[in-house]
């Protein structure tokens, strides 16, 4: 071997040496870091209340015509859950009127505190007792449905 392909022999082998450290340098200079990524994502609650069984019928009042003094009347309607995620039902009594009403008539309905599966509906029975020494003759009250998560 001459000594001119002796120098192109050790060049070739420290290019494929550098090449190789180079290589395995930048291979020790990498690094990889894994992140969990969470979050929510809001779902639309809603829910229906409707005079039918087959929720076809949406009622936004209920007209009690005359009650009888010292009375129970029961008025069943129906509710839906018209959303995409569960929810638990409560009801509450707003702005009566006459003010001293809510002290005449009491409202209870059999479904508190209920869960209702998406697209699921339930029957609820709203029950008006006026009291025995009722001495109002008309009322109105806005019921708040509502369906929580």
């Amino acid at each position: 071997m001459t000594q001119k392909n002796k120098k192109i022999a050790i060049i070739i082998a420290l290019t494929i040496l550098s090449v190789a450290l180079c290589t395995t340098t930048f291979a020790a200079l990498t690094v990889n870091k894994s992140l969990t990524l969470t979050g929510g994502i809001a779902l639309s609650p809603n829910i229906g209340v409707y005079s039918d069984s087959a929720c076809l019928n949406n009622i936004t009042s209920i007209n009690l015509n005359n009650l009888n003094v010292g009375a129970q009347t029961n008025q069943t309607f129906y509710i839906k859950n018209t959303g995409a995620i569960a929810l638990t039902l409560s009801m509450a009594t707003l702005n009566w009127s006459p003010s001293n009403a809510s002290t005449e008539v009491a409202l209870t309905w059999n479904q508190e505190a209920t869960r209702v599966q998406p697209d699921q509906s339930i029957p609820a029975t709203l029950t008006i007792d006026v009291s025995s020494n009722a001495d109002i003759t008309t009322f109105s009250v806005q019921i708040s449905i509502t369906g929580t998560q």
